[in-house]
């Protein structure tokens, strides 16, 4: 997992979520759409980097994860701030 990638995938989740709510007001509502919105594209990102990990032996475990927690996490804190 890579700083950029997370920040990256966190505010897709973020623009996913003003496109699934219809607003992009702060909300609690939003917030949640968020945080769930980000932390499925960072394990949809996530999936297609341990594909490749599979491939050439690496564990995959250890990239999935962080990666989906990071990216709702970024997706969170964006949102608070939109």
């Amino acid at each position: 997992m890579s700083i950029p990638k997370a920040v990256s995938v966190g505010l897709a989740g973020n623009e996913l979520s003003k496109v699934i709510t219809g607003t992009s007001d702060v909300s609690a509502g939003r917030t949640a759409v968020a945080t769930g919105s980000g932390a499925l594209i960072g394990g949809a990102a996530a999936g297609a980097l341990t594909v490749g990990a599979a491939a050439v032996g690496i564990a995959a475990a250890p990239i999935t994860v962080p990666l989906a927690v990071a990216g709702g996490a970024v997706a969170f804190i964006a949102s608070l701030f939109d």
